[in-house]
């Protein structure tokens, strides 16, 4: 009970660190809360098709990426902000405090903190969760009559995670405020020593052989995998805490590097005190560049790998069919007498009519696995225009008793047999006509029409001879409603990344905004505790301005190393996707995502900028000879 009432006093007596870590907290609960609250009604709501599902995907997907952000940046916090009170813990162990005693203080603290920002990010959750379900309706990614409904469980758990977060976050601190001895009350260096511990390092590298290993394995084996989405949502998560565990190890590097382009007019002739600031106070500095780090690494990752797979899927679309025209039938349209009209074209090389169907194989164990599959109604023509990549066989082999499947099935012998069940729940068992190498796109199972009952024709592929035009295509096509697109056209309908984008603006865009606040709240955090500092720079003889300039510039420059730091985290997840493209031999641009980095990075820099100068202002406001004295 007795800790229990310093912990209240401790907390009362710090203001601006108990706002800073309340905040960064209560917001990171806010924001699980509305996905959570949002992943509740899509699954509550009314039933629905492929819409929902992916919505339920996305929705889960944001609400991971939104809890480890928090996670991320609230342990970065809390670490700080237990590092800030080094001369108070000592003091308390100069009284008589035994290192138990200290820790438990520090859990109290922890735990009271914990409780009033979890209920208050409850709380915002709940008043942001009908914003949520409005923008996802106006955005089109959500179906019709989608709203909010009562749910017991969304509140609950993110009120728990913010518990489990807060103590989380706490736990490696609470550690250190147990080493803290008596004669730390004595020292007034603000100098980081120890920062990079055994364990800390031990740790980060074990989550960075965490990320490795499985892709080295998933390249040896699967590497398919690597392109899934939820393998590169998660994958960078690994590399991001283990960046922030390491950069004590490679934020002075950095620091010494950016340091040198750093303009000396910037802060005159205080110019080196800069890299010295950031260097000297690692933990501020690790406390700063976190949001950071997470905010482009996340960005970098996720939208580099959002366009990489999808130039992939384009290219790989482009180097396997050797069509001119692609026709589209009307929805809903019988294909038979479109192709028949196109045949009759003039000119005319090669047809293919392919249609959708669902195709299950049914494995040595009895459990069938479902599959998209492509139903051709124009054999020679498949033959003739899709450039597949084989491994065994010809899709000219392709008849009423066969099927043409990718390697990844299993079954790689031509003329082995195969169970299947059909689109109409029917069970036969087609033989393998030719194996393919597993790819990204349209080079799945093949079977003919006669296996694909109720499939109706969606693509009709054209290949133009010597003496053949476009016209005379489009003015067979036009009586039946379709659309005759050339294949440069139908590649980039295919290839639209709007809803994509949609879905990586629902996952990033809270965390971003989430980590821009924490990054304004750490700032603020951080400055208003180095008053004494400040204050023994005016007595040196700086003016208030290069103070403000000083602090100003090293703020950007811790800025910009958490910056580096995530366009290397984000450049070695995508090093690791490319990696698995050219094992499955697909044609991959080198697509870097410049723009949203950018625009990620340069916001992170205006903000401290913006952020840095009023709060060293604000520190300056007390005399120094009275603010040295402290």
């Amino acid at each position: 009970m007795r800790m229990l009432r310093i912990a209240l006093t401790s907390l009362k007596a710090r203001p601006v660190s108990l706002l800073g870590a309340f905040l960064a907290l209560a917001l990171g609960v806010a924001m699980t809360a509305v996905m959570l609250l949002g992943l509740a009604a899509a699954l509550g709501g009314a039933a629905g098709g492929e819409e929902l599902v992916s919505l339920v995907a996305a929705l889960g997907t944001a609400g991971g990426v939104s809890a480890f952000v928090s996670a991320f940046v609230v342990a970065s916090t809390y670490s700080y902000a237990v590092a800030q009170r080094r001369r108070e813990l000592g003091l308390l162990r100069l009284a008589g405090a035994t290192r138990a005693q200290v820790r438990r203080t520090v859990l109290a603290e922890a735990l009271l903190l914990g409780a009033a920002a979890s209920a208050t990010g409850c709380l915002l959750g709940r008043l942001g969760a009908p914003a949520l379900v409005r923008g996802l309706s106006e955005a089109g990614m959500a179906p019709p009559g989608f709203a909010l409904v009562p749910a017991s469980w969304p509140l609950p758990t993110a009120f728990a995670t913010g518990l489990l977060v807060a103590l989380g976050g706490v736990a490696a601190a609470v550690r250190r405020a147990g080493r803290v001895g008596p004669l730390d009350a004595l020292r007034t260096a603000d100098l980081d020593t120890g920062v990079l511990t055994a364990g800390r390092l031990l740790t980060g590298l074990g989550l960075l052989l965490a990320f490795l290993a499985p892709v080295a394995t998933a390249l040896a084996t699967d590497p398919a995998d690597l392109l899934h989405r939820k393998t590169y949502t998660t994958q960078p998560m690994w590399l991001i805490c283990a960046s922030g565990l390491l950069s004590p190890l490679l934020a002075p590097p950095l620091i010494r590097l950016l340091g040198r382009v750093l303009p000396r007019r910037v802060t005159g002739y205080a110019g080196r005190l800069v890299p010295a600031g950031a260097a000297a106070a690692l933990r501020r500095t690790g406390a700063v560049a976190a949001p950071v780090l997470v905010s482009v690494a996340l960005t970098g990752a996720l939208a580099g790998a959002l366009d990489t797979v999808g130039a992939a899927r384009t290219a790989e679309a482009r180097a396997r069919t050797a069509a001119d025209l692609v026709v589209v039938p009307a929805p809903g349209a019988d294909g038979g007498p479109l192709l028949a009209a196109l045949r009759a074209v003039p000119g005319v090389a090669a047809l293919s009519a392919t249609a959708p169907t669902a195709l299950s194989l049914v494995e040595a164990d009895g459990v069938t696995v479902r599959s998209e599959a492509r139903a051709t109604t124009a054999r020679a023509g498949l033959a003739a225009l899709a450039r597949l990549p084989l491994l065994a066989g010809s899709p000219a082999g392709l008849d009423d008793g066969s099927l043409v499947l990718p390697a990844e099935w299993g079954h790689r012998t031509v003329g082995e047999p195969v169970p299947v069940v059909r689109a109409d729940g029917s069970r036969t068992t087609l033989r393998v006509a030719a194996v393919l190498r597993d790819g990204l796109g349209d080079n799945g199972l093949y079977v003919t029409a006669a296996n694909a009952p109720g499939a109706l024709v969606d693509r009709i592929e054209v290949r133009l001879g010597p003496a053949a035009r476009a016209a005379g295509v489009r003015a067979a096509a036009l009586p039946f409603g379709a659309a005759v697109l050339t294949r440069e056209q139908w590649l980039a309908a295919g290839a639209s990344p709007r809803i994509a984008w949609l879905r990586i603006v629902l996952v990033l865009g809270p965390a971003l905004v989430y980590a821009g606040i924490a990054l304004a709240n750490t700032l603020l955090m951080a400055t208003a505790d180095r008053r004494r500092e400040l204050a023994l720079l005016r007595l040196a003889g700086a003016t208030r301005g290069q103070v403000v300039r000083l602090v100003t510039a090293e703020s950007v420059l811790v800025t910009a190393v958490g910056a580096v730091l995530g366009c290397a985290v984000a450049a070695v997840q995508l090093g690791s996707l490319h990696a698995a493209l050219a094992v499955l031999r697909v044609p991959a641009p080198l697509v870097l995502p410049w723009r949203p980095v950018g625009v990620v990075a340069a916001g992170a820099l205006l903000l401290a900028a913006v952020c840095a100068a009023p709060a060293a202002a604000w520190a300056l406001r007390t005399r120094p000879v009275a603010a040295a004295a402290r």
